[in-house]
């Protein structure tokens, strides 16, 4: 059987380098700082196991623009690169020079934190470059390297008189690439990418006012510009950080957000992966169209992407701040996550230690939970929602809100309604309103039966209940306003209705005489004289697939408008209607009731609400 060996052409495979390497074209400057921060951070290690003998000064990165010879320049003083190195990292397509230092040095340099690992990021600089410089020296006692190539598997190679430890990288910046030479364009991706790198990258100079050797004569000082924070809060340990060092980090990452954060969890793990990070509860809106994208990844302080899907469960991706992991596979561009089992850990990790911090502070700051609650509520019922795991921690901490500001837990409700809030087949019925202003006469009613009303207001509250319903035996949600409600109150045997059955079945046919609509199903109820006379209610089934459907959920078709219009058989103007003699008069009675009913609820509107006006008139006058 033949056998060979794949032969890889450098002068096809450049421009394939070029031009698909990386999903951004700006993705340059950060793969090149990168590579610059490696190489400071091997110079540290060598220097802290003795390999490298003496002080080596001040490390940092500086960042130059030439605009008259388009020239953008990268420099460090870094670890630096002989000949013999140059032609092995550079002119290898591939080789990682990180990846051989770790291996080399493994026993030493677990922790030290180097970023690269592909050995492609270098090649990044020709997407905007027409040619490319090197001018490098090695800590080693060798002389300075001159390596240049015009992104084409042609290059030089001769030494330089450069006398300083580190390297320059030279970019001459292509036409169609010109705004890389404008300093508002590399101080946009600098702080995207690089504003928390852990060594300083300084970018050009700036004005500070310091006080002066008179008093009140400040003077100004020229000092170096350091774009970044090479010590953020996330890589401290959580014991030396207090809460006005969480909200200023909060401020660093996110300058234009003026309300503070409610919560913060810090993350720190370095066991069976290595992750860190500081998670932040902001307020959060019942808004369908909730804003995502707002945790940063970052790799080594290196930042990668602000889609964490796939890492950060999705209700979590309602939260604002910074993951940072080693351990998190991306692809050669940095860009792209690769799923994989430590992704899965991950993922559960962070599920986890959310609902703990949650759990904690429902056990020991219960009110402050409660007086913050309407503003994370959306984040932890769309985590019962979508995550088992979450699901069953969160039981014990998750809260029902009454209307009347009161906070329950579930077995908090249950034993509060037990004795009263049961229906003939032994269920646990749960009331509950979304609006307490639309639903304010049902809420009433239901009140003064004795009964306890949640308010459940998020959009996923019908997705919500559905599960909790599915996950606890005779348990069922029930909208104040629902036709279940009516279970409830018949149970009440105190009241009789006013009505005789000879009386009720004279009535019933008028009403939906008057009414003609198929959607509404007359039901004679006897109830208070204080309540309604007429009352809409919805089977609950009906009206929850219906929100189910409107907020993504159900693809049964459109669901029609069923109504029970319920008939209160011991309200003084239902009297008055079975025995008002003249048919007009009595139909307009009906459909004035039955339009108040609508208005209780927030359902007239258009030509109906004009009717009900015009009618209302007729009436007073």
């Amino acid at each position: 059987m033949p056998k060979g060996k794949i032969n890889v052409s450098v002068e096809n495979i450049f421009p394939l380098i070029k031009k698909f390497l990386y999903s951004d074209q700006e993705i340059f400057l950060r793969e090149l700082i990168s590579n610059a921060t490696d190489a400071l951070t091997k110079i540290q290690h060598l220097s802290s196991i003795g390999e490298v003998k003496g002080e080596i000064g001040d490390l940092g990165v500086e960042i130059k623009i030439d605009k008259k010879k388009k020239i953008l320049q990268i420099i460090d003083n870094g670890v630096g690169m002989t000949s013999e190195e140059v032609k092995k990292y550079i002119n290898d397509v591939a080789f990682s020079g990180a990846e051989e230092f770790l291996e080399k040095y493994k026993e030493t340099s677990k922790d030290t934190g180097i970023i690269g690992h592909f050995g492609l990021g270098f090649y990044s600089s020709f997407m905007v470059a027409d040619k490319v410089e090197i001018i490098t020296k090695s800590y080693k006692d060798e002389p300075a390297a001159h390596w240049v190539c015009d992104g084409s598997p042609e290059y030089s190679l001769k030494k330089s008189d450069k006398k300083e430890r580190g390297t320059e990288i030279l970019l001459h910046i292509s036409k169609d690439s010109k705004d890389y030479l404008e300093e508002s364009k590399i101080t946009e991706l600098l702080n995207k990418y690089n504003k928390f790198m852990p060594h300083p990258i300084k970018f050009g100079t700036k004005e500070e006012t310091i006080p002066g050797k008179e008093e009140g004569k400040d003077e100004k000082v020229t000092v170096d510009n350091i774009i970044n924070n090479p010590n953020p809060a996330w890589t401290r340990p959580p014991s030396e950080l207090k809460d006005e060092d969480y909200k200023q980090f909060y401020r660093e990452l996110y300058p234009y957000q003026f309300e503070e954060p409610l919560f913060h969890i810090h993350l720190n793990v370095d066991y069976p992966f290595n992750l860190t990070g500081i998670l932040y509860f902001p307020k959060i809106s019942n808004d369908l169209n909730l804003q995502k994208d707002r945790i940063q990844l970052y790799q080594n302080q290196v930042f990668v992407t602000d889609n964490v899907e796939g890492i950060v469960p999705e209700f979590l991706g309602l939260l604002k701040g910074v993951i940072d992991s080693p351990d998190i596979p991306l692809n050669v561009s940095r860009s792209y996550l690769q799923s994989d089992a430590s992704v899965k850990k991950i993922t559960n990790y962070i599920t986890r230690k959310v609902a703990d911090k949650l759990n904690s502070i429902f056990k020991n700051e219960r009110e402050n939970l409660e007086s913050k609650w309407n503003d994370i509520k959306v984040v932890i019922e769309y985590g019962m929602l979508t995550e088992d795991k979450f699901y069953d921690k969160a039981e014990s901490f998750n809260l029902y809100p009454s209307v009347d500001e009161k906070y329950y837990t579930y077995q908090e409700l249950e034993d509060k309604i037990k004795d009263l809030q049961t229906d003939k087949d032994g269920n646990l019925i749960v009331l509950y309103a979304q609006n307490k202003d639309e639903q304010y006469t049902y809420i009433e009613s239901a009140k003064e039966k004795g009964y306890e009303v949640l308010l459940l207001d998020s959009p996923i509250i019908p997705h919500l209940i559905q599960k909790l319903e599915s996950k606890k035996e005779k348990l069922k949600f029930s909208r104040v306003d629902s036709d279940t409600l009516e279970n409830l109150i018949k149970k009440d045997d105190q009241v009789i209705s006013k009505l005789s059955d000879e009386e009720k079945e004279k009535l019933k046919p008028m009403i939906e005489s008057a009414v003609s609509d198929d959607k509404y199903t007359v039901q004679l109820e006897p109830l208070d004289s204080s309540s309604l006379p007429f009352m809409l209610a919805q089977p609950e089934f009906m009206r929850r697939m219906k929100e189910m459907q409107q907020t993504g959920g159900g693809s049964m078709g459109s669901m029609p408008d069923m109504y029970s219009l319920i008939v209160n058989t011991n309200h003084e103007l239902v009297s008055k209607i079975l025995n008002t003699r003249t048919e007009k008069k009595r139909n307009s009675l009906i459909k004035q009731s039955v339009d108040l009913a609508k208005l209780s609820q927030n359902t007239l509107t258009g030509k109906e609400l004009t009717e009900f006006i015009n009618r209302s008139i007729d009436l007073i006058k």
